[in-house]
Parts: C-alpha cells; structure tokens; sequence
C-alpha cells in the first residue's frame, strides 16, 4: 500500500464511522412535537434519487399528525455548514409522503424543497390528520451547483397538525376543593403509560384516573407515551383551606407577632384548638378561640396543632399544622 493512500483511507473510514443512524428512510428519526432535535448530515448515504440538489447526504426523519391534522410548522435552527472559501453552503428540506412507505417509486413531494443558509421556518398546510409523514434534510455546496455540504442543525416542528398536548393528550382540568375534599383527575389520550408526579395525596399510579387528596394546592404532572414520543401535562388542583394559621409566633412583646392570630376562626365560634409538644403533651385546649394562644411561657420549639371546625353540616375533619414559637 502506498503511503499516499492512506490520508483517503482515514477520511472514508471515519465517514463510515460517523455515519448517522438516520440516513435511511426505514431509520428515520422521529420527531415529536415541541421538542427538537440536533441533527448532522456528515458521513449519511445517499438513500433516494435527489430530492433537492444535490441529493446526496441525506438524513430523514418522520413525524405523524395529530386527530384534527392541519399546517405542520418546522423549524431549521442552529445552521452551521462546513465552510469553503467562495460557496454559499446551505441546508435543503423537502417534505414527503409515500403510498408504500420508504418505497423510493412511490413517495410525492408535498412542496417545493425550502432551501436557506440561516435559521428557517417551512409551513406546511393542508396534511390529513393521523397520517405519517416524512422530512428529508441535505446540505449542499453553492447553492446545490457542486457537491453536498456538511452541516449541522437544530430541527423541531409543533402547529395546529402535530401539538398533541392539549390535542390528543390533556391531564384535564384544573379543580378548586375544600381541604380533605377528593377529586378524580381524568388524563385523556392514546398513552400507553401513565406516570404521575408527585404522588402524595394519589390513590395510585400508572393509571389515567387515580383519586387525588391533596392537603394543599399542588400541580400534578402526568406523563404518558404515544407511539415513539414522551409527552408531559399537568393539572393544578387548588385547596381552599376555610383556615389560615400561621406556622411562627414571636411573643416577645413587641406587639408584632406575638400572639397566634388565626385568619377565619371568628366564623366557626365552636372551633376546637388544640396544641400538643413534641412528645404529644397537650400544651394548649380551647373551644371557642376568643383569646389568641400567646406561647403562655412554653420554651421556643416547634409543636403540632390540631382545629377542629364545628358547621351546620357538623363537625370538619381535622386540619393540622406545626407552629414555632420563637423567643
């Protein structure tokens, strides 16, 4: 072997290393809604006759619209081709459907190849809902008049025809309930999988509908898979709490914080009180709330309060908290 040889060796075996994984339709990467990709066309096999001039480094992605279908926006980012001194090295796309899919005699155009140098938009209206389709992307040397450029991108795509989340997939609507008040959350939408977050306060997990108890207003996240792609929703659940008491109290005579001022109580003037110490001694008892507890001596600590709230439906479930007293 020459010597001579080997600089073409090393630059065909490294471009057969890099070779992306979706430089061939059967591979193409999919795109999911709202969430991009980085893609780079170095090393890629030419798979179908030129698209796009020059039709050779070719990657190819898919991506498959949503029930109401509609214009698909995609979104070209993040441009960077290898340069060369005189050439105005550009990123081609071209939009493809196929009777036989990946069949190379069978696929259709839907519009004209977008070709630009600088970040870019294509719209693309009129697709038929939950349908596949495919995007090609190449680079191309001068305008497309001499080789294929390499190039690396950022490729995203959303619009009325591909948003899923609040489409297909919603984790429903938000509720407003009483503290110890439960609601049923209702996820909607093809997922396979149904992974809430936080827990706390559900009846379960991995379903689309488990009971939800919170003790204060949370967001709840639920996520789900759909085909190839991982979506995220959530559902803010507020609780009104018809008592509000502070967690800390100064009692140190200033005449700021001193006492443990419990916003709503006058409306329930049966409402039992009841604070216990850390061991679960009883420091503190009253029905009624008339006089503010004031600490009345107790070292600085944290203790666990208990209200009990008497309606005309009966008597509440009790709402409990921590209160500090800080000397």
């Amino acid at each position: 072997m020459r010597l001579s040889s080997l600089p073409f060796l090393l630059l065909v075996c490294c471009r057969l290393c890099a070779q992306p994984l979706n430089d061939a339709c059967a591979d193409a990467a999919v795109l999911c809604a709202g969430q991009a990709l980085v893609g780079n066309n170095t090393g890629s096999a030419e798979v179908l006759p030129a698209i796009c001039p020059p039709g050779g480094d070719l990657l190819w992605y898919t991506f498959t619209t949503n029930s109401l279908g509609g214009q698909v926006d995609l979104h070209m980012t993040g441009i960077s081709c290898t340069g060369t001194p005189g050439m105005d090295n550009e990123l081609s796309v071209a939009v493809l459907n196929f009777v036989i899919p990946c069949n190379p005699g069978t696929y259709t155009l839907l519009q004209p190849c977008e070709v630009d140098s600088t970040d870019f938009d294509v719209q693309i209206p009129g697709l038929l809902p939950n349908t596949q389709y495919w995007i090609v992307v190449a680079g191309m040397q001068d305008n497309g008049s001499t080789l294929a450029a390499n190039c690396g991108f950022n490729i995203e795509l959303d619009g009325p025809g591909a948003d899923i989340v609040g489409v297909d997939f919603t984790a429903g609507p938000d509720v407003t309930l009483d503290l110890g008040g439960s609601t049923q959350l209702l996820a909607t939408g093809p997922g396979t999988t149904w992974d809430w977050s936080p827990i706390s306060g559900l009846s379960g997990n991995g379903i689309p509908d488990p009971i939800a108890t919170p003790n204060e207003s949370t967001t709840y996240t639920v996520t789900t898979q759909i085909d190839d792609c991982i979506y995220t929703d959530d559902v803010f659940i507020e609780v009104n709490r018809p008592i509000n008491p502070p967690n800390t109290i100064t009692p140190n005579g200033d005449g700021i914080n001193d006492t443990w001022e419990i916003f709503g109580i006058q409306d329930y003037p049966q409402a039992a009180v009841t604070i216990y110490d850390r061991w679960g001694q009883k420091v503190f008892s009253n029905v009624g709330y008339k006089v503010p507890f004031d600490g009345g001596g107790l070292p600085a600590a944290t203790y666990y309060w208990v209200i009990q709230l008497s309606q005309l439906e009966g008597v509440s479930e009790p709402y409990t908290g921590f209160l500090t007293i800080v000397n």
